[in-house]
């Protein structure tokens, strides 16, 4: 069978590669253009390791075909922040301890972000909304919520 070309922006860059038929975003990303900030978690739409943005809606990548995001805008958790200079949500969850093994966390953050820059004073129960998609299995979600919290109400640095 063959594959598709598929052009899209990933974090703000251009991108370009082929899809094979019935792959999804998830292995496409990780393995044909090279993001491995997408984690795979549970490969049914469970988990949330997986979540990006198409376009700012959150979405569950391995759920979305590869060629579904032709000529749309992709972002991943490693869009966030410039550099060596972090997003002040990474910030965040470094200062309220909200990461422990960190499997997690690319998706926790996609979500957050994606919440924040919808709803830039989200309350705890839309924060906890937000991430309800995304599952941890370490924090507790208390410090995850708290950082989010945090960089909500302009005191991202504890």
């Amino acid at each position: 069978m063959a594959r598709t070309p598929v052009t899209f922006n990933l974090n703000g860059s251009p991108k370009a590669a082929f899809a094979n038929p019935g792959q999804n975003l998830l292995d496409f990303l990780r393995r044909d253009v090279g993001d491995l900030t997408p984690k795979f978690g549970c490969g049914q739409g469970t988990c949330g390791a997986c979540t990006v943005t198409i376009n700012g809606q959150t979405q569950l990548a391995c759920l979305v075909l590869a060629e579904a995001v032709n000529g749309q805008d992709v972002r991943t958790a490693g869009g966030l922040g410039q550099g060596a200079t972090l997003d002040p949500l990474q910030e965040s969850f470094m200062d309220h301890f909200a990461a422990q093994c960190g499997y997690c966390t690319p998706g926790m953050l996609v979500s957050a972000r994606a919440l924040l820059d919808q709803n830039p004073r989200p309350t705890r129960d839309e924060v906890i909304e937000a991430i309800s998609g995304n599952l941890c299995r370490c924090t507790g979600y208390e410090p995850i919520i708290t950082a989010i919290l945090a960089v909500a109400e302009g005191r991202e640095r504890a």
